[in-house]
């Protein structure tokens, strides 16, 4: 699998987000109809809209992004590192780094982007919240026009699927078959939301972010047959 790919094109990312609110009543009566109409197939019929709301943060048009943690190899040195750094803060600056990020490093058609689940999710999220705020799109992000072999995404998701559209498994799961060491942690996405709103600690999510990112790439490197990370070799830029 890739046997010429240059781990330095590659960024790797994962995304955490929140609805845009904290609370359903937050929303105006528009939104509240609209939230309502969005979600009608996927609510269970004793579910109201209301109770639903704490899913928001899955779909761009009622959900933010709160944390952008990205992961970049450098093989230059004598002993390869990958570097950990995130984008927090308010959203808008979070894309616009981001954006500056990839326009000013990953800006070649050999460089790629890399997420589980990225194309489904995390890239056109990104993609469409950058819309929203009226960035610009970075040209890893700006896909309309090109032909499939021409988009610059790796997904690890689809990577295992094999070409199986029915099969999903988590980066979690993928972690433990691999035999990849994976720190416990004591939240996972569904915690995010309160995390954020009522427990006010930013710096819990992106810690768990950060090792999603890691977990990425040492899956990567699994696909690769290429020995996994060392903790030496890990160099975490936030902290």
């Amino acid at each position: 699998m890739f046997p010429n790919l240059d781990l330095q094109k590659i960024l790797f990312l994962d995304i955490e987000t929140v609805p845009e609110q904290a609370d359903y009543n937050d929303l105006s009566p528009v939104r509240q109809s609209l939230w309502e109409e969005k979600t009608n197939y996927q609510r269970k019929e004793d579910v109201s809209a209301e109770d639903f709301y704490e899913r928001a943060g899955i779909w761009a048009e009622f959900g933010k992004i709160i944390c952008i943690s990205v992961g970049f190899f450098d093989t230059q040195s004598a002993q390869p590192q990958f570097r950990i750094k995130s984008f927090v803060g308010e959203e808008e600056k979070i894309l616009t780094d981001f954006k500056s990020l990839c326009d000013g490093h990953f800006y070649l058609k050999s460089h790629l982007l890399c997420a589980h689940n990225g194309k489904e999710f995390d890239f056109p999220y990104i993609a469409r919240r950058m819309v929203i705020h009226r960035i610009a799109l970075p040209k890893m992000l700006n896909i309309a026009g090109k032909k499939p072999w021409e988009i610059q995404h790796l997904d690890t998701l689809q990577l295992w699927k094999f070409g199986d559209y029915k099969h999903y498994t988590s980066l979690k799961l993928l972690a433990e078959i691999f035999g990849i060491p994976s720190p416990k942690d004591d939240i996972d996405g569904s915690d995010v939301a309160r995390v954020y709103y009522q427990d006010n600690d930013l710096v819990r999510i992106v810690h768990y972010c950060e090792k999603d990112v890691l977990t990425l790439a040492q899956v990567f490197l699994t696909y690769l047959r290429q020995p996994l990370l060392a903790e030496h070799q890990i160099v975490w830029l936030s902290q």
